[in-house]
């Protein structure tokens, strides 16, 4: 049997009626990716706060796990750049809105999807910044 880990399901019925439940998940139940990375830290920001209250239409697949930023530790990869105990970030990319994102004990995801986290910074203090220091850096 798989390890299952805790996720945020944001979930549709047929009368496009919106729920959101905590589920467990296992590996097998993750997008497609060539890196899976236990994640360590996240934030909330304000698409994630319209993606999960349904105020916009920020999810584009459904079922999804919302979040659209983490900080992790790669577990497994077949991509080139990426090995197992590496410390990782995300942000971007489709990811809380058309791929499953960060509200779950794990992401799978594409390896050009991530960059290192910095030596000296950890996953919590990275993602203290997170996407809304990320966005005010890029207006200065």
């Amino acid at each position: 049997m798989s390890e299952t880990f805790k996720a945020i399901l944001v979930s549709r019925d047929a009368e496009k009626k919106q729920s959101v439940n905590v589920t467990d998940l296992t590996e097998a139940d993750l997008m497609e990716g060539d890196v899976t990375v236990a994640i360590e830290a996240t934030t909330v920001n304000y698409k994630d706060g319209l993606a999960i209250t349904g105020k916009a239409p920020v999810i584009r697949h459904w079922p999804l796990v919302p979040g659209i930023d983490f900080a992790g530790t790669v577990v497994s990869s077949s991509h080139p750049d990426w090995r197992t105990g590496d410390k990782v970030i995300l942000n971007g990319w489709g990811v809380g809105e058309t791929h499953f994102g960060a509200y779950a004990g794990r992401a799978r995801v594409k390896g050009d999807w991530l960059v290192p986290l910095p030596q000296g910074i950890s996953p919590h203090d990275a993602m203290a910044v997170g996407t809304a220091g990320y966005t005010a850096m890029l207006c200065v």
